[in-house]
């Protein structure tokens, strides 16, 4: 679960539905008060995941917020991104100073809202120490071994980096520029990149349908 104090109704719902649609529970609340209501009404093993906490609030400013959330037994070791409309380095790190693992600068893409929402949540999940894995794929990232269906798949090191960030990012779309300056670098064609996704789709067999098209945008690992 993921919680959101954000005061600004349109940007609420916008989160909200985004993290929804990426197999992300979350809850969202307009004011410090009804945020701390539902937080104290939790026992501390069923506390948020994730807290986007926005610093600009009616009653209370983010900043306040997270000192609470910070002195609190209970809640200081959940990681914490800021929402902010300032955009001076000052501002940003005082927020890390004051504890906040991260923060994204308003007006923000949802892609990278998502991303870093899921980067964060990987490093507390200890996910990047072990493996990844996607329906049939599984992905070792130390090994760097790879299988589908049970069955070894080899990869180029390109492929392997490409298939990663898919695995690391379910659901989550990738235009091509991104994936291109990523894996790349910005010195390639993006048809460099729908080659390895044509290879990488064979390589994995049955399980290459899971790494769709998004015609327009550009690709993502998620269910049929």
């Amino acid at each position: 679960m993921i919680f959101i104090l954000e005061d600004e109704h349109a940007i609420r719902e916008l989160i909200e539905y985004a993290l929804n649609t990426h197999s992300l529970e979350s809850k969202g609340f307009a004011t410090p008060s009804a945020f701390f209501e539902a937080l104290n009404s939790l026992s501390e093993d069923c506390m948020p995941e994730l807290i986007l906490l926005d610093m600009m609030l009616p009653e209370q400013d983010g900043i306040e917020v997270l000192k609470i959330l910070k002195k609190k037994q209970s809640t200081k070791h959940i990681p914490v991104i800021l929402l902010t409309a300032k955009s001076s380095e000052l501002d940003k790190v005082y927020g890390l100073n004051m504890g906040a693992d991260d923060y994204v600068t308003k007006p923000f893409g949802v892609l990278e809202l998502l991303a870093r929402i899921n980067a964060l949540l990987r490093r507390t999940r200890g996910l990047s120490l072990d493996e990844y894995s996607f329906q049939e794929i599984t992905l070792n990232p130390k090994t760097r071994i790879v299988s589908s269906n049970g069955a070894p798949v080899n990869l180029t090191y390109k492929e392997f980096e490409m298939l990663m960030l898919f695995l690391a990012n379910p659901h989550l779309v990738f235009t091509r520029e991104q994936l291109l300056e990523s894996i790349w670098g910005s010195e390639f064609q993006t048809r460099t990149v729908d080659v390895h996704i044509n290879t990488l789709r064979t390589k994995l067999g049955e399980s290459g349908k899971y790494i769709q098209t998004v015609r327009g945008v550009g690709y993502k690992i998620a269910q049929i």
